[in-house]
């Protein structure tokens, strides 16, 4: 992911060096050394981030944050301060600063930080599109999703609703199987109603009865004939939810289904024609079960025709703040609940926890927080009070505390601004040949000055200087 981000600060050597090592990167980047200038082109110009020294001749970095804020609430702010001025960073990240870069710091440290801050400039920017948008109607066959992932599961809807085969849908638990099948049928234009049966809450000694219908007197209780949803669902969809909980003996029928189209009421030697699509889903591989004697194989290969693969959440991530919205929009009108949205911390919290049980978890998380929450704002505090969820999984945490802040400035005083100086002193002197005294008047420095930070790096001169003729290797 790559930005836009502006540098203010007053030191060239640290402007330059980031610049370079930001645009490699692939971002826009430029820098300003006065905090007016910089003020003047945030507010006037388009950047994503801004890295602000906290210490400007003309101004303070913390005058520029309150600034920000009020006129600029979209621009991320990652303060920049020496490492004996540290503490500087907890007033400015209470004043609004997304984090902070304590000086000296690393070019990997700073490539995190921009990284950082440009996912959390994206997801206020979703943030404040859905608050606007928060009851706006989903289309897509009432899959909500705008990711890559869920995209090619849109794709491939379209492909087998226009096959009528037999489709097979894998996936965990709760990532929303029942909702692609329907999507499917509904895609398929056919005539007939959509039946879903879930096979993992109905007994297999009802399951059959439930499945092909039975006849009158075909067992203790059957008073009367009844249809099954093979016979009910006709031109339609059957939608077999869980398709691993069958029984063999219960498979050995439904593959007769699939390969004569025609099935058995329980207690009726006559059989009956069926006409329906079959979809089935299944949360295990049902290749193992093959394998271990629990599953079909002539069914399996009968079932998995056309295979559809439904991500779990966690692959998805990008979807969160879209399910989060359209399900808050959702329980808010049920409930009459005037709830507005969620801060930024609070969805990106949502956005990096790892919801073992996909959609579904979300879903009931909402519907959780809606019921329970009476502000108009949910935050991080609800998220961590009514769901337990109190921190980020799978990211690096940013410190927000005094004590947090003071344990990173002590991890930083062992650092050196290394890679930083290293590329500022290099691409310096690799642009003068080897001369140091121009590569200093290069970048404003005084040439001690340049030649003490240069021996610090460990770098030599000679290096850069153009080779003599006759001295090659081998020569």
């Amino acid at each position: 992911m790559t930005g836009r981000v502006m540098i203010v600060d007053d030191e060239i050597n640290i402007c330059e060096a980031c610049h370079m090592i930001l645009s490699e990167m692939g971002h826009q980047a430029a820098y300003c050394m006065t905090g007016s200038e910089g003020l003047d082109k945030l507010l006037k110009e388009n950047w994503d981030i801004v890295l602000l020294d906290m210490k400007l001749p003309d101004m303070e970095g913390m005058e520029i944050i309150q600034r920000l804020g009020k006129e600029a609430p979209q621009l991320v702010v990652v303060v920049m301060t020496g490492y004996a001025t540290v503490d500087n960073a907890v007033m400015a990240m209470k004043s609004g600063a997304f984090d902070y870069l304590a000086k000296p710091f690393t070019e990997d440290t700073l490539n995190r930080a921009v990284s950082k801050a440009l996912s959390k400039a994206k997801l206020s920017r979703t943030n404040q599109s859905l608050l606007m948008d928060m009851h706006k109607k989903i289309d897509n066959y009432g899959i909500v999703g705008e990711s890559q992932a869920i995209k090619n599961v849109f794709r491939q809807i379209k492909k087998v609703a226009a096959t009528g085969c037999t489709v097979l849908l894998y996936g965990e638990s709760g990532t929303g199987k029942e909702l692609v099948a329907r999507a499917i049928h509904k895609a398929s234009n056919v005539e007939g109603e959509f039946i879903p049966l879930d096979c993992s809450t109905i007994a297999q000694g009802l399951l059959e009865s439930e499945l092909f219908g039975h006849a009158r007197g075909a067992f203790t209780g059957a008073i009367h004939s009844q249809a099954g949803v093979l016979e009910s669902v006709k031109d339609g969809t059957l939608f077999l939810d869980e398709v691993s909980n069958l029984s063999l003996d219960i498979q050995a029928k439904l593959l007769r289904v699939l390969e004569t189209g025609e099935f058995k009421p329980v207690g009726l030697n006559r059989a009956k024609r069926c006409s329906a699509r079959i979809i089935a889903a299944t949360n295990r591989k049902l290749s193992e079960m093959v394998r271990s004697g629990e599953f079909r194989e002539d069914l399996y290969y009968r079932l998995n025709v056309l295979p559809l693969d439904i991500p779990p959440l966690r692959e998805r991530r990008e979807d969160v703040p879209l399910l989060a919205y359209h399900f808050l929009s959702f329980f808010c009108d049920k409930g009459g609940k005037p709830i507005q949205g969620f801060t930024d911390e609070a969805l990106d919290l949502l956005v990096n926890y790892d919801w073992p049980g996909n959609v579904r978890q979300l879903k009931n998380a909402v519907e959780r927080l809606v019921i329970m929450i009476d502000e108009p704002t949910m935050d991080i505090g609800h998220l961590g009070q009514h769901l337990g969820l109190g921190g980020r999984q799978g990211v690096d945490s940013i410190p927000r505390s005094a004590e947090e802040l003071m344990e990173a400035k002590n991890r930083i005083l062992s650092q050196t601004f290394g890679a930083v100086q290293t590329a500022f002193v290099t691409k310096a002197l690799a642009n003068s040949q080897g001369n140091v005294s121009l590569a200093a008047s290069s970048v404003g420095m005084q040439r001690s000055n340049f030649s003490a930070l240069m021996k610090k790096q460990g770098i030599d001169p000679e290096y850069f200087k153009p080779q003599k003729k006759g001295t090659e290797s081998g020569v």
